[in-house]
């Protein structure tokens, strides 16, 4: 936790407006193959001052790792659950398609993902998306579990006519508590344009997955 404050410290005093949410994400991976590796995540939100499960999804992806060492083509299907204050739970189908570039500088680990999302929704028109996350491992780890600084800036572009609406930042550290399984904890940041309008929103999020 103070790592993250820490590295969240230089966005501002602004970090700190908006509500408070909780997330955890628990998943698995294990390998088909040399070249594919398949993975499955849960993520669970919850909103209102962390007082109220408002967002659940479940995502299945085929990762494919046979181009080259530097790249991953990831092909996914997400299922998710929104809850509205008004119409109450709404379902959304999204199928999506990444691209991650994967390099290093210095013992520094950086990665830039390229997704492209069709957002089937039940109680909103469908939409494009398109989103970029570049995300920084520093070299250093600490303890027995591998803690390891991690910043990272994701980007969401609508691509039905409102162009650049939503950002997050996150600030925090991966670890690896056993040889089969790795987590992470985050500060996150999230604005986010609706109706005009920017909000922000002030995340704790906790990762865990188990790798076969």
């Amino acid at each position: 936790m103070i790592v993250a404050i820490v590295f969240a410290a230089p966005f501002g005093r602004d970090c700190l407006a908006g509500d408070f949410e909780f997330w955890n994400t628990t998943g698995a991976c294990f390998d088909l193959d040399k070249d594919w590796r398949v993975r499955v995540d849960e993520l669970l939100k919850l909103g209102k001052d962390a007082g109220e499960l408002t967002y659940h999804h479940t995502d299945l992806g085929f990762v494919y790792q046979g181009l080259a060492d530097w790249v991953d083509l990831g092909l996914h299907y997400r299922q998710v659950f929104d809850k509205d204050d008004e119409l109450g739970w709404c379902r959304e189908n999204r199928p999506h398609v990444n691209l991650t570039v994967k390099s290093r500088l210095a013992d520094i680990d950086i990665s830039d993902r390229s997704r492209f999302e069709y957002r089937d929704k039940e109680c909103d028109p469908d939409v494009w998306r398109y989103t970029n996350k570049l995300t920084v491992r520093l070299p250093h780890e600490f303890t027995k579990w591998k803690l390891r600084p991690y910043l990272a800036d994701h980007v969401y572009i609508n691509l039905e006519g409102q162009a650049f609406d939503g950002n997050k930042i996150y600030s925090g550290f991966s670890f690896q508590p056993s040889a089969n399984t790795r987590g992470a904890l985050y500060y996150v940041w999230d604005t986010d344009k609706t109706d005009g309008k920017w909000t922000s929103t002030n995340i704790l999020w906790v990762q865990l997955r188990f790798y076969f």
